[in-house]
């Protein structure tokens, strides 16, 4: 996977950061999907988000209910 490694045990690792500008109305909708989730914070709904996305357009899979750690 591109900007990660695999560290000795396995473990991936994250090392790139992105930054990202939305709107306030986007942003609410982020908070809204994280609450309903009950995600610990804006950075894991982001993930999701963006791999369901992904993943809705052909680019990897997720399991429904699956969480963007796993």
């Amino acid at each position: 996977m591109r900007g990660a490694h695999t560290t000795a045990n396995g473990d991936d690792s994250r090392v790139e950061r992105v930054q990202v500008i939305l709107t306030g109305e986007e942003l609410a909708l982020v908070d809204d999907f994280r609450y309903e989730k009950r995600m610990r914070s804006r950075t894991a709904a982001a993930r999701e988000l963006l791999k369901r996305g992904l993943a809705a357009e052909g680019f990897g899979t997720t399991a429904v209910g699956s969480k963007s750690s796993e």
